[in-house]
């Protein structure tokens, strides 16, 4: 649905078979598991241990002597399946998918509109021509005062066709747009073939009918070189990742080891001697204050100049500097991200199974809403990790496993808490709790003396 909502413009009146249609969706939901496996899971851990304890099955399974973690097991080695094969798509299939996804959705936005004319407005989708009908019938072919400007390239002719009614259709193949034009006029200006003569000629020419074709071909969608998507951080796998990493820090360091030699030579600290010869025949000679006046005059200018010279290149530099460590990070994100999506399988299933214990309740009410908060808290705590790490703010290892550091303890505290039949969500113990702390003794009544 937020594909839809979001690209619903670039798809609605261009001629898509339903296949290409399908094919993007297809990709952008494969794009979207990253979201949708971690609630999925934590969802249905809560549903399933919801029922199991609403139908008093862990109360069974416990009087048999088997604890709660125990009768997790088999669930831990599903979850456990079921974050190697995130970790396969998220490193093997979900590159692809990306690559799939961006190469055709930037096709179909670059795609024309097959919606060609419309009512009262001046359609250029034609190389060369402009048209515009003052009315359309319903059948969408029969039009009414129609108007074609043409415009040929490289030439001076301006040509002006009216027709009073026009029918419109397409070739079999679908490769020329005809307009068979009835009761017209066309008036065409061009200058004159004689050298002599160079007055400009006009011409007008009356028609009880006549045809006009315009190539479609410029509407057909065509296929971008998929090579040129190859460098994308989001199109690659850990050994490409690797690769691209390791490569832009090679380069970031020989960039910054060339330009210290580029700027070392400006630089006098580096290039004077740090302690005066002990030289006899150097003396020195106290020079007046004129002298030391004219020196500074000369000197103060040239060294300003070559200073902000060697600030505006420092600027450059630690403008280049910051993109490429910008690309570094990113770098670093991404084979991250390979990750954490198994890792956050892991940690949801150690919150759902043991909530759903504790709260005893299946189906979609009570686990869909603990659920949702959850996820929103990994997600809102994830968001906030992965765009700190982009801005260099904390390192990317750090961003991107932060909400599983900080909700793994939380699991593990609900684990604890499920197999010791904690009455963490009962509603009624905290009512008695409130109750006990509050209750207010009543006062007894005093015989008279």
């Amino acid at each position: 649905m937020l594909f839809l909502f979001k690209y619903i413009d670039d798809l609605i009146g261009k001629g898509f078979q339903w296949y290409i249609i399908l094919e993007l969706m297809l990709y952008a939901s494969m794009t979207n598991v990253a979201m949708a496996l971690p609630l999925s899971v934590l969802l249905s851990s809560i549903m399933t241990y919801g029922n199991l304890g609403e139908n008093y099955e862990l109360v069974a399974i416990k009087s048999a002597g088997i604890s709660l973690s125990r009768a997790m097991y088999p669930m831990v080695i599903v979850v456990t399946m079921l974050s190697i094969g995130a970790f396969v798509f998220s490193d093997y299939m979900l590159p692809i998918a990306n690559f799939k996804y961006y190469s055709l959705l930037y096709d179909v936005r670059q795609q024309k509109t097959s919606f060609l004319i419309s009512e009262g407005i001046f359609n250029s989708s034609f190389p060369g021509y402009s048209i515009r009908v003052q009315k359309k019938d319903p059948d969408g072919q029969t039009l009414h005062g129609v108007m074609i400007y043409e415009k040929k390239e490289g030439s001076s002719d301006m040509i002006v066709l009216f027709a009073k009614q026009a029918v419109m259709y397409r070739t079999p193949d679908d490769l020329f747009l005809v307009l068979k034009l009835k009761d017209g006029v066309r008036y065409v200006e061009e200058p004159g073939k004689s050298n002599f003569n160079q007055r400009q000629q006009f011409r007008r020419e009356r028609f009880a009918s006549s045809e006009q074709k315009f190539d479609m071909g410029g509407f057909k969608m065509k296929r971008t070189n998929e090579n040129e998507w190859r460098s994308q951080i989001v199109m690659m796998n850990l050994k490409q990742l690797t690769m691209f990493q390791d490569s832009t820090i090679k380069a970031v360091n020989a960039t910054a080891s060339a330009n210290h030699k580029m700027i070392e030579p400006y630089i006098k600290y580096f290039t004077l001697p740090h302690k005066m010869r002990n030289d006899s025949n150097i003396k020195l000679v106290a020079a007046n204050t004129a002298i030391k006046g004219v020196v500074l005059d000369r000197a103060l200018p040239g060294a300003m100049s070559e200073a902000n010279s060697i600030k505006e290149s420092l600027r450059t530099l630690s403008e280049r500097y910051k993109d490429e460590s910008k690309n570094i990070r990113r770098y670093s994100i991404e084979y991250q991200k390979k990750f954490t999506l198994s890792a956050a399988c892991l940690t949801l299933f150690l919150i759902g199974a043991p909530l759903g214990a504790i709260i005893r309740k299946g189906g979609l009410g009570l686990p869909l809403v603990v659920s949702v908060v959850f996820f929103l808290i990994y997600y809102i705590i994830g968001t906030i990790g992965e765009k700190s790490a982009k801005e260099g703010s904390i390192s990317p290892a750090t961003g991107m496993w932060i909400s599983i550091i900080i909700l793994t303890p939380i699991g593990l505290f609900l684990s604890y808490k499920a197999a010791n039949d904690s009455v963490l969500f009962d509603m009624e113990s905290y009512k008695r709790f409130f109750k006990k702390l509050f209750k207010t003794k009543k006062p007894g009544k005093t015989l008279p003396s």
